[in-house]
């Protein structure tokens, strides 16, 4: 899992990121903002398989674990941040801040 299919976009008001993570659970996975703007995904898959018969008995553990950091823009809200997972599809939106225009202003020139 070293590289997740994921899409970003978004519009005037708001910014989203989707990723396919089909094969674990909600569970399994991590979303987080951290300081500076950054969004860290991450997750870690555990598998056991066990056979056994009348002379022997054999235990196979596997682990997979993935991190993904995105630089999030400054004007991104921190708090409005929502992520949510439907048939392995992992959705995070998050609002952002309207860019005012600033006013310009004529200065007289005086002698």
């Amino acid at each position: 899992m070293s590289l997740i299919p994921s899409i970003f976009g978004g519009k005037r008001s708001t910014i989203f990121f989707k990723a396919n993570l089909s094969k674990l659970k909600k569970e399994e996975v991590k979303v987080e903002v951290e300081q500076g703007w950054v969004l860290s995904i991450s997750g870690e898959r555990s598998q056991e398989q066990e056979e056994k018969n009348d002379k022997w008995h054999r235990v196979e553990r596997r682990s997979r674990k993935f991190l993904c950091k995105f630089k999030l823009p400054e004007k991104a809200k921190m708090g409005e941040v929502k992520a949510s997972m439907e048939n392995g599809m992992l959705i995070i939106t998050m609002s952002i801040e309207e860019v005012k225009k600033h006013e310009v202003e004529a200065i007289e020139i005086s002698n």
